[in-house]
Formats: C-alpha cells, structure tokens, sequence
C-alpha cells in the first residue's frame, strides 16, 4: 500500500551548505527506498511531501525526526494514494524564490507562508500546483 505524507517543520541554524546536503542525501536515499516527493522552504519552515510504500515512509519519517536541523515536526497530512503526484523525481526543492511566491502565498492564511494552518485539502492542491508552476532549485 502506498500512502502520502505531508509534514512541516521549523529550520534551526540552516545555511546553504545544509539545504544542498539535505537536498542530495535525500534524492540518493529516496531512490534507493522508492520514495518520490518534494521539500518546500519558506519562512524558515520546511514542508515535506514523502510518497511511497507505507513503511518505507514510515520508516524515513522517524529518521527525519532525529535531524537536528529542523524543530516541531508535526504530519499535516497522512493518506493511502493509488499513483504518485511525483513520478518524475524522488525529491524535488522549491524555495520561496521571487518566482514561487504568488504560490506559496496563494495558498496560505498569513501573510507570510504557513503550512501548519493549512487544512489537509489545500496542502495536497499546492503540492498539484507546485509540480506544475513552481521554479524547482538543484
């Protein structure tokens, strides 16, 4: 059964040199576990979407929790999917760039992008939105 997770949590003492380093350990482990999905950052806060086997994703969720670079993890949203919405990569980036933001604010309550206050419904619609509008980072 494949399911999909959406996560967020709050950034702790991140420089470039550590979104680089999550951003690539993340596309080797997650080829190597079949796990597709993507990691926003905005406002200090990462969102995650892990689609894939369930206790694959489990299992990578309770090993995120442990990074010491991020602080107040909390699932968002938990759901058994059919297909994937991430077929074409196993970990996409997309940042709160210039070209994202109308996205990142069209979806959010505040001003300022907040995930933890978006109900599950229109986390799933931004990640549908992402794939298809978002400049992706390498």
């Amino acid at each position: 059964m494949m399911i999909r997770l959406i996560y967020a949590s709050r950034a702790v003492n991140l420089g470039p040199a550590d979104v680089k380093d999550i951003l690539a350990s993340s596309r080797k482990n997650n080829q190597q576990l079949a796990i597709t999905g993507a990691l926003c950052l905005s406002n200090g806060i990462f969102l995650q979407c892990l689609e894939g086997e369930r206790s694959a994703v489990n299992a990578l969720y309770h090993h995120i929790l442990k990074d010491k670079r991020h602080v107040r993890p909390e699932v968002l949203s938990l759901e058994e999917i059919t297909q994937r919405q991430f077929t074409s990569w196993n970990m996409g980036l997309v940042a709160a760039t210039s070209e994202n933001t109308t996205l990142f604010l069209k979806y959010s309550a505040t001003a300022d992008f907040d995930p933890y206050s978006m109900p599950a419904a229109a986390l799933t619609e931004f990640f549908t939105e992402v794939i298809k509008n978002s400049k992706w980072l390498s």
